[in-house]
C-alpha cells in the first residue's frame, strides 16, 4: 500500500505534486474512481493521489468529500499525509484540512509551508506574493469561482477552519531548526491545529521539513507540491528500482551554470555529496594521492546507503577557485597540463570507486576534458552512442574494455537549466532499471 496518500482539490494539481514525486524516482498514482480502487491496482505505488475536484464547491461538500477520501485511502503503511492546495490559494483551505484533521485525530496538526519557488509564488512576513505582487492585487484575487480577498495566509485559514490557527514567520525561521521544532511543538501544545509558514526558497522547506520530523509531531502537510515532495524525499524509502545499481555523477566544471544545476540536484535529489579538494591534486603527488583516497573511501563506505553519489570539485565555488600560474611555474608547464592533471585525478577517482565496488553501473560526467580524460583511464575505446538526453547532453555505453558496457550521460559544463543535471541522472536511472 502506498505510504504516501495526496489530496488535492482538483485534478491538475494533484497530478502536477504526482509528477514532482515521479521526477525523484518514486511511483506515483492517480486514483480518480475512489469505489473502484483495489488495493492490488496500488500495490506498488509510494503516492497515491487523489483530485476531489472540490474548489469552486461549498465548504460542507469540500468537507464531505475530503473526509471520503480519507475513510477509502488512510491505512497503517501511510507515513504522509498531505492536502495539496491551490498555488495561489483558492479554494476550501480551511474546511478541507479541517476534514482531514477530523478523521486523523485530536492529535494531528496541519503544517501549511504554500510557496512553490519555482513559480514566483512565496509567503514572507505571513503575505503570499505572486512575483513579487500581494496576492490580492493580482488578477488571481478576482476569479469569478474563487476570489482571494486577502494575502494573509493565516487569515485566509482562520476565516474557514473551526479550529485555532497560528503562523510562524521568517524571523522565526532565522532562528534555525532547533528554535523552530520547539516553536511547533509548543503551537500543538497550546491547541493550535493549523500551522501556516513563511517560505520563499526551496532551504526554507528543507528547514520546515527537517524541524517537523524532530519535532516528532503527526501532522497532514497542506501546500501545492514541493514541501510535499521535500517531506516524501526524507520519509519514504525509495524501493530499489535499479536492484543493486547505483550511479556517481563526477562534477569538475567550476561554470556558474554548474553550480546552480548542483545545488538543484543536491535539494531535490537524494544524492550523497563529496567535495574535492581540488588544490591538493596540484600540491605533490603525495597529497594529491591523498585526497584521492579520501574521496573514493567516503563513497565507498559514507556513502553506502545513496543510490546516486556525486563527486563534485570544491572550485565550483568562486572563493576556491585556484590560480593555475603559480603551478604553471611550479612544473614548467602550461595551464592546458595543470587542468589535464585534476582531470585525471578526477577520473582516477571515477575508476577506483567502479573497481572496488561493482554496484556502480551508471556514470554522470561533466564537461569534456573530464569525460576524455575517464575514459581513457577506464580503458574503453570510445562511446556506444545511444540517445539525447537534452541538447548537448548524450548517452551511451562504454565501448570494450574492462568496464564494456557501462551507462553512461556527458554534458557540456554550461549546458542546460538548473534542471539539466538532474533530468540526466533520472535518465540514467530509468535506463540502467529497463
Amino acid at each position: 500500500m502506498a505510504q504516501c496518500v495526496v489530496i488535492a482539490d482538483d485534478l491538475t494539481g494533484g497530478n502536477a505534486t504526482g509528477v514532482l514525486l515521479r521526477k525523484m524516482n518514486y511511483q506515483a498514482d492517480t486514483v480518480l474512481n475512489l469505489g473502484a480502487v483495489d488495493p492490488a491496482l496500488i500495490k506498488y505505488s509510494d503516492c497515491v493521489v487523489y483530485p476531489t475536484d472540490s474548489r469552486g464547491v461549498s465548504p460542507d461538500v469540500a468537507y464531505e468529500r475530503v473526509r471520503k477520501a480519507c475513510e477509502v485511502l488512510a491505512g497503517d503503511d501511510v507515513k504522509l499525509y498531505t492536502h495539496r492546495i491551490d498555488s495561489t490559494l483558492r479554494g476550501n483551505l480551511g474546511s478541507e484540512t479541517d476534514a482531514m484533521l477530523d478523521f486523523l485525530g485530536g492529535d494531528y496538526i496541519a503544517v501549511a509551508a504554500p510557496c512553490f519557488p519555482a513559480t514566483a509564488r512565496i509567503v514572507c512576513g505571513g503575505y503570499m506574493l505572486v512575483e513579487g505582487i500581494p496576492l490580492h492585487q493580482t488578477n488571481i484575487a478576482v476569479d469569478p469561482k474563487t476570489p482571494v480577498l486577502t494575502s494573509d495566509v493565516a487569515a485566509l485559514f482562520r476565516g474557514q477552519s473551526k479550529y485555532k490557527v497560528a503562523p510562524v514567520m521568517m524571523d522565526g525561521l532565522m532562528q534555525g531548526r532547533e528554535w523552530l521544532t520547539e516553536r511547533l511543538k509548543a503551537l500543538a501544545a497550546d491547541g493550535v491545529r493549523t500551522v501556516t509558514l513563511d517560505c520563499i526558497t526551496q532551504d526554507d522547506l528543507e528547514l520546515i521539513a527537517d524541524a517537523l520530523i524532530a519535532s516528532g509531531l503527526k501532522f497532514i502537510a497542506v501546500d501545492p507540491g514541493p514541501f510535499t515532495a521535500t517531506l516524501v524525499r526524507k520519509l519514504i524509502a525509495q524501493e530499489a528500482s535499479l536492484g543493486k545499481y547505483r550511479i556517481l555523477s563526477v562534477v569538475g566544471s567550476v561554470n556558474s551554470r554548474t553550480l546552480d544545476q548542483m545545488r538543484y540536484v543536491w535539494m531535490n535529489l537524494d544524492t550523497g555529496r563529496v567535495m574535492v579538494e581540488t588544490q591538493k591534486l596540484l600540491e605533490s603527488e603525495e597529497e594529491c594521492e591523498g585526497e584521492i583516497a579520501r574521496v573514493v573511501e567516503t563513497v565507498l563506505y559514507a556513502g553506502r546507503g545513496n543510490q546516486v553519489l556525486t563527486v563534485t570539485g570544491d572550485g565550483i565555488y568562486p572563493e576556491n577557485r585556484i590560480d593555475f600560474a603559480p603551478y604553471m611555474e611550479k612544473f614548467q608547464c602550461s595551464m592546458d597540463d595543470v587542468t589535464a592533471r585534476i582531470n585525471r585525478s578526477f577520473a582516477e577517482i571515477a575508476y577506483r570507486i567502479f573497481r572496488e565496488e561493482p554496484s556502480f553501473r551508471g556514470l554522470y560526467t561533466s564537461g569534456g576534458d573530464v569525460t576524455v580524460a575517464v575514459c581513457e583511464r577506464f580503458g574503453t575505446a570510445g562511446l556506444r552512442l545511444k540517445d539525447e538526453v537534452l541538447p548537448l547532453a548524450a548517452y551511451g555505453e562504454f565501448l570494450g574494455g574492462e568496464f564494456g558496457g557501462i551507462h553512461i550521460v556527458t554534458k557540456g559544463g554550461s549546458q542546460g537549466d538548473e534542471t539539466a543535471i538532474a533530468r540526466c541522472l533520472a535518465f540514467l536511472k530509468e535506463k540502467i532499471a529497463n
